[in-house]
């Protein structure tokens, strides 16, 4: 079996060779075989749209406990808004795959451009059905969970990251005092790995079930296909890209990345916006470059 630290070895080379511009990886595979690598402090720093992710994982905790219904229309959570056109069908489960078919182009501000943005999200029509990639997206998601959960930052931080042995986690908020959802966090790679073990591990760590399996494979399952787009950005589940290759992705802006391939899972922080598909696709090549004869597709 491929060791932890041949893969590290290699994708350490292919960071140094072609300048990416990496902080730190961290690759685990098999039951606990780690290693890690460090070009950067090891200090806590913005995740981005991994994010995306903990809002996924905070959202199935919280239909586990039979607190939210994915599939219920979102108007039954917010009956105060004024809904766009078709938007008052948009579900939890259209919010978290980026299916709400609400157009919100993202900006630096969106968290401060209007008075409350998922009443600006959710007061703009929808196109039925379609990928509509954005932050707002996610945001909306987290307002619509706090009705069931109370504070979403408190309920992450007790029903997640405490599991997780993650402590004193900040996550920004809007102007509003809600979190921002789609982004706003600041984890050390190794904290982001924890959250790639759970993944790998569909909802275990540590030999206590934190989520259900089914959320950790709804981030890789039931693809919404894109087309007219780069490779590696044309399918998209709950927080998850599919690709390169045989991988899939939780991807955040500047090099964030958990890439999943088997029982291999590879952490990514980084501060390289540019550089970070093509590091993924060297990943992808690496892992299977190194896979036993024997389980190559």
């Amino acid at each position: 079996m491929t060791s932890a630290q041949s893969i590290l070895d290699a994708l350490v080379r292919h960071a140094d060779t072609t300048g990416f511009g990496a902080h730190g990886l961290h690759v685990l595979t098999g039951a606990d075989d780690v290693a890690e690598h460090r070009w950067a402090p090891d200090v806590r720093e913005e995740i981005h749209s991994l994010a995306k992710g903990v809002a996924v994982l905070a959202t199935g905790i919280a239909a586990d406990n039979g607190l939210v219904d994915v599939d219920e229309p979102v108007a039954h959570a917010l009956p105060d808004i004024a809904f766009g056109a078709g938007t008052d069908a948009v579900t939890l489960r259209h919010l978290l795959t980026m299916t709400s078919g609400v157009d919100m182009p993202w900006s630096e501000t969106e968290l401060t451009d209007w008075p409350d943005l998922a009443v600006e999200f959710l007061g703009r029509p929808s196109r039925g059905r379609v990928f509509q990639y954005a932050n707002a997206s996610t945001y909306t998601a987290m307002r619509v969970l706090e009705t069931r959960t109370g504070d979403v930052g408190a309920f992450v931080a007790r029903r997640l990251f405490e599991p997780l042995g993650i402590e004193d986690v900040v996550w920004q908020r809007c102007a509003n005092g809600y979190v921002a959802g789609g982004e706003g966090l600041a984890l050390r790679t190794e904290e982001v790995a924890r959250l790639g073990r759970l993944i790998r591990d569909r909802g275990a760590f540590g030999g206590r079930r934190i989520v259900g399996a089914r959320w950790c494979d709804a981030m890789h399952a039931d693809w919404v296909r894109r087309t007219d787009t780069d490779p590696g950005y044309d399918r998209y589940a709950m927080a998850g890209w599919g690709g390169p290759g045989r991988l899939w992705r939780l991807h955040g802006a500047y090099g964030q990345m958990l890439l999943f391939d088997g029982d291999t899972v590879v952490t990514v922080t980084a501060d390289d916006h540019s550089g970070a598909d093509a590091f993924a696709g060297i990943v992808a090549a690496e892992l299977e470059r190194q896979r036993p004869t024997a389980t190559r597709a």
